[in-house]
């Protein structure tokens, strides 16, 4: 089983290598004309996914450093967040993934489930218009940094041992996890959520590991093709997340082996509660100025 899921992660990858390299060369001067510093975009893409490597979300990193350094407009960050993570995520599975410790059935379903939720989202992300992605993005943000607080305070339970999932609950997992995959496309990362998910079905916390990795990088890749043949994403950021983005997540599993991440994740969560309002505020702001003329 984990011979062909590795197999299907390569050949679906494959995919969006291929849409990816003939959208760079048909916009090849495009791409060079992007406000992204190169030098610092390879630092920032070999840490960013470094630390993803460790659970630290690649998506709430991008969303802060992006938007701070004016590397990519408001409109193109769901599709960028997207995009960037496609090929260091394949690494992350294709070194990670060796044995499957859920059911088969469950992880059919969740991929299955997040798949179709990341296939159908891009065609509407594409049409909202800034405002509201502000507004989703500074909710997700939210979600997240809570969601990592009741981790940290053990408010969410990790104590089940289920390995599978029936009825009910496997129902809901495949509603969730189509939901999630459809909140990537809006720059909402699934990791956190998954957690979340898995902890409160009553599964084994191990099993989180498997359905997160199965689910994102059939359904990531498969969302961001759609964002590439729309163009809405950042070329030039991507490119340098697929190359040294994947030397940051070879680093963490090869030479890395263990990593207090503790007062990085107190770090994230202070970085997107301060996104979060500062979007907001953004958000407000612009309906004050609005009213004003409207005076």
């Amino acid at each position: 089983m984990t011979t062909v899921l590795l197999t299907l992660i390569v050949i679906v990858n494959l995919f969006f290598v291929a849409a990816f390299v003939k959208d760079l060369i048909r916009n090849k001067n495009e791409m060079m004309n992007e406000p992204a510093n190169t030098i610092a975009l390879s630092f920032t893409s070999f840490f960013t996914f470094l630390l993803s490597t460790f659970g630290i979300s690649d998506f709430a990193i991008g969303t802060v450093l992006y938007q701070k350094l004016k590397w990519v407009p408001l409109k193109k960050l769901p599709g960028t967040l997207n995009a960037q993570c496609v090929i260091p995520v394949a690494a992350m599975a294709l070194s990670y993934i060796t044995s499957i410790d859920v059911g088969i059935k469950t992880l059919a379903v969740c991929i299955i489930s997040q798949v179709i939720g990341a296939y159908i989202g891009p065609r509407f992300v594409v049409k909202l218009p800034e405002k509201t992605i502000k507004q989703f993005v500074s909710i997700g943000l939210t979600i997240a940094a809570l969601l990592i607080l009741a981790g940290k305070f053990n408010l969410i339970s990790s104590n089940g041992t289920a390995t599978e999932l029936y009825g009910i609950k496997l129902a809901a997992a495949g509603i969730l996890l189509f939901v999630y995959g459809a909140l990537n496309n809006i720059g909402i990362g699934s990791y956190a959520l998954t957690m979340a998910t898995i902890y409160a079905l009553g599964m084994n916390p191990a099993a989180a590991f498997p359905i997160m990795m199965g689910a994102c990088t059939f359904s990531v890749p498969i969302g961001s093709m759609q964002f590439v043949k729309f163009g809405e994403y950042s070329r030039k950021i991507t490119l340098f997340a697929s190359t040294f983005g994947v030397l940051g997540v070879l680093t963490a599993v090869y030479f890395v082996k263990s990593l207090n991440t503790s007062m990085l994740q107190w770090l994230v969560i202070v970085v997107l509660l301060y996104t979060a309002v500062s979007m907001m505020m953004e958000l407000r702001k612009s309906k004050r100025s609005i009213a004003n003329e409207g005076i």
